[in-house]
């Protein structure tokens, strides 16, 4: 009966522990997975666009690595230095974009914000 309940709880801790992860056990999304879920959140991107946007992102990933790195754990400097990655990453998706889709991008960005407690920026 004690193992049973032994294992109960593992498997228990073992959920909570997963659970608490979130989707994708909170790994960033890869520079592939963020095009596409902008192709399908914005109505009519373009391969063309797609392609741009692949090499935005996959530039910002590699930054964003190397910044985390020398990092070494400290968030607070990691986010000053990020605001300005984060800054030419929305200037490129600007020049992207048409000015349609990037009001549509910047609308969802803001309710992704206001969910997180960021509130308007």
């Amino acid at each position: 009966m004690k193992k049973v309940l032994l294992v109960g709880a593992f498997v228990l801790g073992v959920s909570a522990v997963s659970f608490a992860q979130g989707p994708g056990g909170g790994m960033r999304r890869t520079p592939e997975q963020s095009v596409e879920q902008l192709k399908t959140s914005l109505a009519g991107i373009t391969d063309a666009q797609s392609a741009k946007l692949l090499d935005v992102y996959k530039a910002q990933a590699k930054s964003r690595d190397s910044l985390m790195a020398a990092a070494n754990g400290d968030m607070g400097s990691m986010r000053e230095k990020m605001a300005p990655l984060t800054a030419a990453v929305t200037a490129k998706l600007k020049s992207i974009l048409t000015p349609e889709q990037y009001a549509a991008y910047e609308k969802q960005q803001a309710e992704r914000r206001a969910q997180m407690g960021g509130g308007p920026r």
